[in-house]
């Protein structure tokens, strides 16, 4: 009798002795990247960094930073030695050439795996910067790729809302929204304002998915004729299921923003289809499902640039949903420093939304600011700033919270298909793995403690907070319906309305008998 041994897992043993080079390693998820490469892929050679000198300090200075990061803490306890695989490449992906010297360029001449995570995710920025980040970077990244001659793959992360104006985004490169060539032009000769750059990226929803989408039709027009080349395309990546722990999450982009702001009391509307999908993707699946990818189109190489759609399409949840969980949530992990008790309304009619905005956030929050002056209260925050910074973060995100996309996922379904069983148990591709109750939790625990960098120690406080601000508020409601009914009795004495309802209740009975 034959007993069938299995090989092994492929993944692993792909990037087993293999140099990657990385771009936007410094940012969310690029240090995710960084620790699942290493967690999962525990015989790569070598990761490179491009880093760039930074509010004074040296590319060497911030990669000693990004490794004293949180997100390594387990693999600092597993594997410290791991981390001394992380090396950097000074440069900056503005600069021409990636500001890379010859000594630099001769490390990478290892590297076979490229992933491109570097871009400016600012949503209304400054077209030209936008270009230079988002655009020119590419360029010159695959004219350095060009030169490598162990490459086997280069991986550009998109987006999958660079063609937002569709409801239906398939895994192609779709045409670019302008000429290439002309773009490049005009950042380069002109100073564009705020109106030409409306006018320019009209087509799209903002600068940002306007160059993510000249960058796709960049990356297919260069073409793949020595190595293989893909687009990963993640829909709202978030916090994390599992990896390196669940909740973990880095910055204020998207929802994290709006849960750090509303569990600080400050966030109270916000504009959204209850009813549509929200299309958010845990940071580490994205990743893992990232690093399948750069595999799969380099052992199973296409002639054409292979695109794949990242969603969470197959489990969704419902922007409705994900609110009511985090007001849930959010009482029982408040920020200790709240404004008012924690609660968000969802709104999608643009008129009642302005209203309830107005009366729910800006008024409160105007007056309480200036009480706080009268007062001489001391803030380390200017809550009339806030307030304008919450209305633009919404102005920003409503496109996208009011609007649902169907994406097509047959590459990365093809490619969940193809991972062997061992592979599946090292990584996770598979979004019914999630659960939106816990996820939303963890990603309310794990905004608290990695952004707002609140204390475990002080949760007993903050609750105690959120008791008083409850009573408070309850109290605020008592005392403006009883305004409210002063009013209204103030020309109609209260025993001659109480006389008129029961007279109206009497005769609507004898119209019904």
């Amino acid at each position: 009798m034959v007993q069938l041994v299995e090989s092994g897992p492929e993944i692993p043993a792909f990037y087993a002795g293999r140099t990657v080079f990385i771009t936007g390693g410094s940012g969310f998820m690029g240090k995710v990247l960084v620790e699942r490469l290493l967690t999962t892929c525990p015989d790569i050679s070598r990761v490179y960094l491009l880093l760039r000198e930074k509010r004074g300090l040296s590319p060497e200075k911030r990669l000693q930073q990004i490794k004293q990061c949180q997100i390594f803490d387990v693999l600092r306890v597993k594997c410290p030695r791991q981390l001394d695989k992380v090396d950097v490449i000074g440069g900056d992906v503005t600069s021409p050439s990636l500001g890379i010297t010859p000594a630099a360029r001769a490390k990478l001449r290892q590297v076979s795996v490229v992933f491109h995570s570097a871009a400016t995710v600012k949503l209304q920025g400054e077209l030209k910067q936008s270009v230079d980040q988002n655009l020119r970077s590419v360029m010159s990244l695959m004219d350095l790729c060009d030169t490598l001659p162990n490459l086997k793959v280069f991986m550009h992360i998109s987006t999958a809302y660079c063609n937002a104006e569709l409801p239906h985004i398939e895994e192609k490169v779709y045409p670019p929204p302008m000429d290439l060539d002309t773009l490049l032009r005009l950042v380069e000769t002109q100073d564009i304002g705020i109106e030409e750059t409306r006018r320019l990226t009209a087509s799209k929803p903002n600068t940002y998915t306007f160059t993510k989408a000249m960058a796709e039709h960049a990356v297919a027009r260069h073409g793949c004729a020595r190595y293989a080349v893909a687009i990963f395309r993640p829909t709202i990546v978030i916090c994390s299921l599992a990896h390196p722990f669940p909740g973990w999450i880095e910055n204020l982009n998207g929802p994290s923003g709006v849960i750090a702001a509303a569990s600080s009391g400050l966030l109270r509307v916000v504009r959204s289809a209850a009813h549509a999908q929200a299309d958010m993707l845990p940071v580490d699946i994205a990743i893992d499902t990232m690093l399948a990818a750069a595999w799969d189109t380099a052992t199973n190489r296409s002639p054409e640039v292979r695109v794949y759609n990242c969603s969470t399409s197959a489990n969704p949840t419902r922007w409705g949903d994900f609110l009511s969980i985090i007001n849930r949530c959010m009482p029982q992990y408040p920020a200790s420093n709240a404004v008012l008790y924690p609660h968000l309304h969802i709104v999608e009619n643009s008129f009642i939304y302005k209203s309830l905005e107005t009366v729910l956030q800006t008024i409160p929050l105007h007056l309480t600011e200036y009480i706080m002056r009268i007062l001489c209260i001391n803030s380390r925050r200017n809550l009339i700033k806030a307030n304008e910074k919450m209305i633009a973060m919404n102005v920003a995100l409503e496109y996208f919270a009011v609007r649902e996309w169907q994406f097509d996922t047959a590459n990365v379904t093809r490619l969940r298909q193809r991972l062997s069983e061992e592979d599946k148990r090292i990584i996770n591709l598979d979004s019914h793995t999630i659960n939106w109750e816990d996820l939303v939790l963890n990603f309310v625990k794990g905004t608290r403690k990695y952004v707002l960098q609140e204390p475990e120690m002080n949760i007993t406080r903050a609750r105690e907070r959120m008791r008083k601000l409850n009573m408070f508020i309850t109290l605020a409601k008592i005392l403006g319906a009883l305004f409210l009914l002063r009013m209204t009795t103030r020309f109609v004495s209260l025993p001659n309305l109480m006389y008129s309802a029961i007279m109206y209740m009497k005769g609507s009975s004898k119209m019904i008998l």
